[in-house]
């Protein structure tokens, strides 16, 4: 394969958990992250720049960095010690820590990064294996990698093959156990379903964070049994309703209900049970579904009019909680059919 001189990687922003589907149902927006990359002359080093979100904070070393640190673990595993000589510039729209799924689309652009940079001619499948041994959320990442309406599922793996120690994760770890660097295959499951391009998605920010791990600390161990069937239930409605035209408002809000993690997430998110009981179909026409965006703290609507009155509404909650207010809103939003994609020039 032809060594190109520059190139560009884009990968899109993904919402995850949407409405039943913990764990299970992702997408995948028109707001992307953007390497623009350049190889430079032998026994140069690696010139990284960046803006956009947390600009102020992420670090620019390689090894530190979600993004070239994941690189570096797939380059390791073909026995490539370093990334080559290059020249990295990142353009980052995605807001960090508020579920629109930063971490997962660093982590498929640092896999996308290794393929380019090493040549390695990975298949999409083989670098899903990859993203999944940094970010074990395939919700985040299949949208992000394959783009659209995403179901997915890890296989159960063997306790020896969850936490890697020379893995870079993309969250905090609590046991520090150790696993094999190079992935074993087949790692995740997904499958693409219709979404029709009438319905948009409004996500709306607030000004403050909302880390996953502490979102995942506040879930129970065990469920009740009818919690479990009301999400299977309407999961299993939702997936088609998403695809049908003309859009069905009101069969779609009712089979975005869930009781699987909303209910346990509410407090993290002051505002969030007034929004789901009042942002309806019936009080806001255009309104099709709405549900935490990923761990939260984000808000995601889905519409097919009425854009600026329902941003609108969410932001009137928000801003009325103690220490409310907003850090951005992205009023209509493309559920986007490509994933992450690798531009060559010469």
């Amino acid at each position: 394969m032809a060594t190109h001189n520059k190139f560009k990687i884009t990968v899109p922003a993904t919402s995850a958990n949407i409405g039943p589907g913990f764990d299970v149902l992702g997408i995948a927006y028109s707001l992307y992250l953007t390497l623009d990359c350049e190889r430079l002359p032998a026994g140069s080093g690696l010139q990284m720049t960046y803006e956009g979100e947390g600009a102020k904070d992420v670090p620019l070393v390689a090894e530190k960095n979600l993004i070239t640190k994941t690189a570096l673990y797939v380059l390791s595993t073909y026995g490539i010690t370093s990334l080559p000589p290059l020249k990295i510039h990142v353009t980052n729209p995605i807001p960090l820590g508020r579920g629109l799924g930063s971490s997962g689309s660093a982590v498929v652009a640092g896999v996308v990064l290794a393929n380019a940079a090493g040549n390695l001619q990975m298949t999409n499948d083989r670098m899903l294996d990859y993203c999944l041994m940094v970010e074990r959320h395939p919700d985040n990442v299949a949208p992000a990698l394959f783009g659209g309406f995403v179901a997915s599922f890890l296989r159960e793996l063997e306790p020896e093959e969850l936490d890697p120690p020379s893995i870079p994760r993309s969250e905090p770890t609590r046991n520090g156990a150790a696993q094999p660097p190079t992935p074993i295959t087949d790692i995740g499951h997904y499958i693409q379903l219709g979404w029709t391009k009438e319905i948009k998605a409004i996500a709306v920010i607030p000004d403050f964070e909302v880390a996953t791990e502490d979102a995942r600390a506040v879930l129970p161990d065990m469920y009740q049994r009818a919690d479990v069937i009301y999400n299977l239930q309407r999961i299993a409605v939702l997936t088609t309703a998403l695809s049908r035209t003309p859009v069905n408002a009101d069969l779609i809000h009712k089979a975005m209900a869930d009781k699987v993690h909303q209910p346990y997430r509410k407090h993290l998110i002051p505002g969030m049970a007034e929004m789901l009981e009042t942002i309806t179909p019936k009080t806001f026409p255009g309104v099709v579904g709405i549900c935490l965006s990923g761990a939260g703290p984000t808000i995601l609507v889905l519409a097919t009019e009425n854009f600026d009155q329902i941003a609108g509404a969410v932001q009137e909650i928000f801003t009325r909680q103690p220490n409310g207010g907003i850090k951005s809103i992205y009023k209509v939003l493309d559920v986007v059919d490509e994933g992450a994609k690798t531009e060559y020039f010469d």
